[in-house]
């Protein structure tokens, strides 16, 4: 709040102040500030899965990847969403434009078995898309195996 230290006038009139009050400004902004730290981590939400741990190089990413999520109940994802089976090439289409050049990165479970895996690498192929990352974590180095005692 806004006040003045300056003696009244003679006249009894109060005098006006020119002065802008940044008070509430500066309140909405520390608000806003707050709800943007608060928000901002629940907006990447990605599908839970047990990835399988790789020490191989990793590879930089493109700057809109699409993955392909092969979940432990085999059930398929795309992005966030939930895919049928049937109607997976439409959804790359729409998330791709119809590019079939695009890479798909495609994420299993650790339960899911190899031929499920070759099952849903089949259906990209056989909508088109050829061009086909797996993704898994990276792991720490191998360490050296303990020597063994000499008998």
């Amino acid at each position: 709040m806004a006040g003045s230290l300056r003696p009244a006038p003679d006249d009894g009139h109060l005098v006006e102040t020119h002065e802008i009050n940044v008070t509430p400004f500066i309140d909405v902004m520390l608000v806003l500030l707050i709800i943007f730290m608060v928000a901002a981590p629940l907006s990447t939400v990605d599908v839970a899965v047990d990835l399988p741990a790789s020490n191989a190089a990793p590879q930089p990413r493109p700057r809109e990847p699409v993955f392909l999520t092969v979940k432990g109940d085999l059930s398929l994802a795309l992005g966030n969403d939930t895919v049928p089976r049937e109607n997976l090439k439409a959804a790359l289409d729409g998330k791709t434009d119809g590019d079939v050049e695009e890479r798909v990165f495609v994420r299993a479970d650790k339960t899911v078995d190899y031929g499920d895996l070759m099952a849903v690498m089949n259906l990209l192929r056989d909508a088109g898309y050829l061009k086909i990352g797996l993704v898994g974590l990276e792991a720490a180095p191998a360490a050296a195996p303990p020597p063994v005692p000499a008998p």
